[in-house]
């Protein structure tokens, strides 16, 4: 009977944690903050706040990592502190709606930056669909193989966020802006209002911990993987937001929606925005690549607990990959991003997502209570740290309620369905444990 292979070391792991986080948002999102917020103090200051919950996240995560280094992670996690329906309405989500369609709007996104450079004359859905079937048979080769193309992804990824940050600060003279810190009272509304595309561009870290299973020493390698790629993702953005700002200045950089290729196409011309134009495409493809390897490990530990189909959890016996549960996750997300109304999902689900986050924050501070005692990494500055992440995750719950009642109203929905399909699989198939 063929088990996962444990072949992901410290370097894959980092590069999970930066990749599931890094996608096209740092290059777009800087403008959205400076349209709510309009000094450089409070620009950067947004950013650097929505580091600080990233990295609390982080210390809640590379804790639960070390509790339970199992395969599923987040996953897990629910289900050891709750119970297993929580973890498998989590995953119901994932599959359905959260995973799949973000997959299915970055790889749009990926088919349009791939056709504005190549001028293909081939749809934008048959460019996603092409890039989600191709990933897909990768990730099916084995977590070796389908690491490989993630790290290679990232490690591009970095080259142009450096490029950015270099020819914006060796190749442009700053503009002449504002030094107050603030131009105008603070308000609260519209800072919160900054955090949010903020918050989205620094989520996904949690992703690498469902291939726990898969690494050579997930207590050890996972907790240290989370805090260093979260830690070099803050950097990064940082980096970024702060070269806009040097480059644009806040007025000019609220007043375009592509940051990135603004500050290229001052430093380089046309030559620039294409470099840039190119990074995006490939930052997007290395989001989908991530994707696809770890999320499926969560369909296969549902699988393993009895809670879905027992063919989800077969494994290849030549790659030891969960193929099938792999390729289910490649068909849906196929087929969001051809019927065109992923970012109408994507819109549903915001609320839904970091429901999850808060609700493994309250995980941790009941394992601790459970277990006091504990070997490996602990959260610095719990209790106070993860009540922060917890507190952080819940605002942006009941912000995206008050905001869009009515599409987190069809989120919140999307997840009760679950309970029911949850108790229709316990009754048929008792959970087994993994």
């Amino acid at each position: 009977m063929p088990s996962l292979l444990r072949r992901l070391g410290l370097f894959d792991a980092v590069m999970l944690v930066m990749g599931g986080i890094v996608g096209s948002g740092i290059f777009i999102n800087p403008y959205v903050v400076a349209q709510q917020v309009h000094t450089p103090f409070l620009i950067l200051g947004a950013w650097a706040a929505g580091g600080a919950v990233a990295l609390a996240g982080a210390f809640v995560y590379a804790e639960l990592a070390a509790r339970r280094p199992q395969v599923g992670g987040q996953y897990a996690y629910l289900r050891e502190a709750f119970h297993p329906s929580v973890a498998f309405v989590y995953g119901w989500v994932l599959l359905l709606v959260t995973q799949t369609g973000g997959m299915a709007a970055v790889a749009v996104t990926f088919s349009r930056y791939f056709l504005e450079i190549t001028h293909t004359p081939i749809s934008e859905g048959a460019v996603a669909a092409t890039a989600l079937a191709l990933l897909t048979i990768v990730n099916c080769f084995g977590v070796r193989a389908g690491s490989t193309v993630q790290s290679a992804l990232m490690i591009l990824k970095i080259v142009a966020i450096a490029a950015l940050v270099l020819a914006g600060f060796s190749l442009i003279r700053p503009v002449t802006q504002s030094t107050a810190l603030l131009d105008r009272p603070i308000s609260i509304t519209a800072f919160g209002a900054a955090m949010t595309p903020v918050l989205f561009a620094y989520g996904g870290w949690q992703t690498s911990s469902f291939v726990a299973g898969e690494m050579k020493d997930p207590s050890r390698d996972l907790p240290r993987a989370l805090l260093i790629g979260v830690v070099a993702v803050i950097v990064l953005y940082m980096s970024v937001t702060f070269v806009c700002l040097r480059v644009l200045g806040a007025d000019g950089l609220a007043a375009t929606k592509t940051p990135a290729s603004s500050v290229m196409r001052a430093a380089l011309g046309e030559r620039g925005a294409t470099f840039i134009a190119l990074g995006i495409a490939i930052s997007t493809l290395g989001f989908l690549s991530q994707g696809m390897l770890t999320a499926p490990r969560v369909y296969f530990a549902m699988a393993k607990d009895g809670l879905f189909f027992s063919s989800v959890a077969w494994l290849d016996p030549r790659t030891a990959a969960p193929v099938v549960a792999i390729a289910l996750q490649g068909v849906v997300a196929v087929i969001i991003a051809l019927s065109g109304r992923y970012e109408q999902i994507l819109n549903y689900v915001i609320s839904v997502d970091f429901i999850s986050f808060g609700m493994t924050g309250v995980a941790l501070l009941i394992l601790r209570r459970r277990e006091p005692a504990s070997q490996g990494f602990r959260a610095p500055g719990h209790p106070f740290t993860t009540i922060f992440f917890i507190a952080s995750s819940f605002a942006v719950v009941l912000s995206t309620i008050a905001k869009y009642p009515a599409n987190s109203a069809i989120g919140l929905a999307i997840l009760l369905t679950g309970v029911p399909v949850y108790f229709l699989w316990s009754a048929q198939r008792g959970p087994r444990p993994l």
